[in-house]
């Protein structure tokens, strides 16, 4: 097979992934924009507009310990849609998708909300609990026991204030079955332990970008939203296809002489001939 061939074959190849892409990309849009949309209006009905920052973490609490009835349905345990998380009582009594639920809901009434991940000595997740960007500090949320944390002083606490062992017994001692291997001794906010290539390959080339990476709310939003992820990765698939497109066109009309199809002239050539009055 000639490398003309192959450049046709692939050139329709990649014009057919890009139209499945394009289509891809606007379904994940929208579902990310609906997704908004809900928790924007379930925040604006669960939090009063005048709320402080704190009152808002202390109302989401609320709601999650005392709100109404919602579905409760066996074997959805591994959802992270918010729209999910947030209408499944059983889903709302694990500290990962409860995680989700404030996180998603806090970012939505206005406040910066990351997740944290609080590791066992093999690195294995213990718990998972949130932080909340107030007064210029990250203090800690624990959404599936309904509290933040205090201090002696009744300051709010910090993953660093809870890694001193006093500090963390005094902040959980009247939490009823608060295991203590819920200890803030190894945290992480992304854990890429179970892809061992791929997780090294992510985290070697986001290091490049910057060593903070893994503490940026999108981040964290990106790994608690199914809609945002899937829109962020069909948009970098339609760019990486229309790359790939530009490169192929270049090389097949340059490098071989080969005519490749143009869409956009094959458009003017249709319109042309649909406005041309028989004669």
């Amino acid at each position: 097979m000639t490398r003309a061939r192959l450049v046709n074959i692939a050139w329709y190849a990649v014009n057919l992934l890009l139209v499945v892409s394009i289509v891809s990309a606007f379904w994940s849009l929208t579902w990310e924009y609906s997704t908004r949309t809900y928790l924007r209006g379930f925040s604006d009905a669960v939090i009063p507009a005048s709320a402080s920052q704190i009152e808002k973490i202390q109302t989401i609490l609320a709601w999650m310990a005392h709100g109404p009835a919602r579905r409760d349905e066996p074997g959805v345990e591994f959802y992270r849609d918010p729209e999910e998380t947030l209408n499944y009582r059983s889903l709302l009594n694990i500290c990962g998708s409860a995680t989700n639920a404030f996180v998603n809901v806090a970012n939505a009434s206005g406040l910066s909300a990351r997740r944290l991940l609080l590791l066992g000595p093999a690195g294995t997740a213990n718990h998972v609990v949130a932080e909340v960007y107030i007064n210029d500090k990250w203090i800690v949320v624990d959404p599936s026991f309904h509290f933040i944390p205090r201090g002696p002083a009744g300051q709010f606490l910090t993953r660093q204030d809870l890694a001193d062992s006093v500090i963390f017994e005094y902040a959980t001692h009247n939490i009823p079955n608060y295991s203590p291997l819920y200890n803030y001794e190894m945290t992480a906010h992304i854990r890429l332990g179970r892809l061992p290539i791929v997780g090294r390959f992510l985290r070697f080339t986001l290091n490049r970008v910057g060593t903070d990476w893994s503490d940026s709310v999108f981040i964290s939003l990106l790994i608690e939203r199914q809609s945002l992820a899937a829109s962020v990765l069909s948009v970098l698939i339609v760019i990486a296809l229309l790359g790939i497109r530009l490169w192929l066109r270049h090389f097949g009309e340059v490098h071989l002489g080969i005519p490749l199809f143009h869409f956009r002239e094959r458009i003017r050539r249709a319109f042309r001939a649909l406005l041309r009055e028989p004669s």
